[in-house]
């Protein structure tokens, strides 16, 4: 299956107080371009790239980008997004099944969210990352030049969009006919919805935010390792034992194992999801997943734990750290994981919000010894690291 993604990059940065075009800027030695290029050339799904940017910048563009052997094409845009990507559009090969957009200005986006968003296209035909609102969402209206609130709208409601955007390629094709018959809309799933076609929300990351202002470009160069205290390195261990017990089932960060017994716990009891969250949230001096999530609690009971981590990692992004990294080690008689150690990887993977080759799973026995080795628990260790993204405010500020 071809899938051509499409980066767009032909806006002129009016925001920034800067000469050059935002696009261009660099972050840690490597532009905002290259970056989210680079992204997109390491998902293997994604069979080739067209790049849309300045027409006094096509030839510097296709001699500077790498592009880790994927074929790349670079055209010239047009006067406005909407008509840069439908000329990017034009250079998609007739094989592409899926065709993605991304904005060159959104360079932390994650190889996760990448694939979860084409993974819900294919599904679906259509689908956009985007985060839910976390604060409380007021819609303005004004009232002697000055904005009033007009009523309170329910943040459960409320996505922030992002991009990758992914495709079937006859809906993108009808809503880039809908956009040169005059429909205006900001970003390609808002044409798409005007067509009629149903567009899917899929989880996006506060990361993979859009770099507009001076203020953001600040942070993306803190993010790249260039802020005070940036690129510390943080060490988290986890460690848990369950009872395996009749009648439950056996999971394993996330994916369901064939067995007659599972573990026993309060939540669904996934052990790996335990360890990983305990290495995550120690690694950041955040705790454990018994204070955020204590048994006596009945909000908890049979909660999946792939959400408590979600949630947790989560929790440590907000407090300035990144995952780098995950090992696990799975202790288990019986039954054997070798076969379900991949499916494990991408959901950690996807729970985390990292690539699956930063995510290691290992399966082990106690060669017969202890309860673990008679088969009467299973046991697991995890060690995660963190890197400090955000650089730490002073005190007081």
């Amino acid at each position: 299956m071809q899938v051509t993604a499409i980066i767009a990059a032909a806006g002129d940065g009016r925001r920034m107080a800067s000469s050059v075009p935002k696009q261009f800027l660099e972050i840690g030695g490597v532009s905002l371009l290259q970056r989210s290029l680079s992204a997109f050339c390491r998902v293997p799904r994604i069979t080739d790239v067209v790049v849309v940017t300045r027409a006094d910048a096509v030839a510097d563009v296709s001699r500077s980008v790498e592009t880790a052997g994927r074929p790349v094409v670079v055209v010239p845009g047009g006067a406005t997004r909407q008509a840069s990507v439908a000329a990017a559009f034009d250079c998609v090969g007739p094989d592409a099944a899926y065709v993605m957009v991304h904005d060159a200005a959104r360079p932390f986006v994650s190889a996760a969210v990448i694939e979860r968003t084409l993974d819900a296209a294919i599904e679906s035909g259509a689908a956009i990352a985007a985060v839910a609102a976390r604060d409380t969402v007021k819609q303005a209206a004004s009232s002697g030049g000055r904005p009033f609130v007009a009523r309170t709208i329910p943040r459960e409601d409320v996505y922030l969009a992002q991009t990758p955007q992914a495709f079937r390629r006859d809906i993108l094709a009808a809503a880039v006919l809908l956009g040169r018959g005059g429909a205006v809309a900001t970003d390609e799933s808002a044409l798409a919805e005007l067509t009629g076609a149903r567009v899917r929300l899929v989880e996006g990351d506060p990361l993979n935010f859009k770099v507009t202002s001076e203020t953001d470009l600040a942070l993306s160069r803190a993010l790249a390792g260039g802020g005070e205290r940036t690129g510390e390195m943080r060490a988290g261990t986890g460690y848990d034992l369950h009872r395996l017990v009749e009648g439950r089932p056996l999971l394993l960060g996330g994916v369901a194992i064939p067995s007659d017994r599972g573990a026993l716990g309060h939540s669904d009891a996934d052990i790996v999801c335990h360890v990983v969250t305990d290495a995550v949230l120690g690694a950041a001096c955040a705790g454990d997943i018994g204070r955020h999530y204590p048994d006596t609690d009945a909000r908890w009971k049979d909660a999946s734990s792939l959400v408590l981590l979600r949630e947790s990692v989560g929790h440590v992004r907000s407090l300035g750290f990144e995952v780098v990294n995950v090992d696990v080690s799975v202790v288990l008689e019986r039954p054997k994981i070798a076969g379900h150690i991949a499916a494990i990887r991408r959901s950690l993977a996807a729970a985390l919000g990292i690539d699956e080759g930063r995510v290691s799973v290992k399966g082990k026995t106690n060669e017969g010894l202890d309860a673990v080795g008679r088969g009467e628990a299973v046991a697991a260790h995890a060690v995660a690291l963190l890197r400090r993204a955000f650089p730490l405010a002073p005190v007081g500020r």
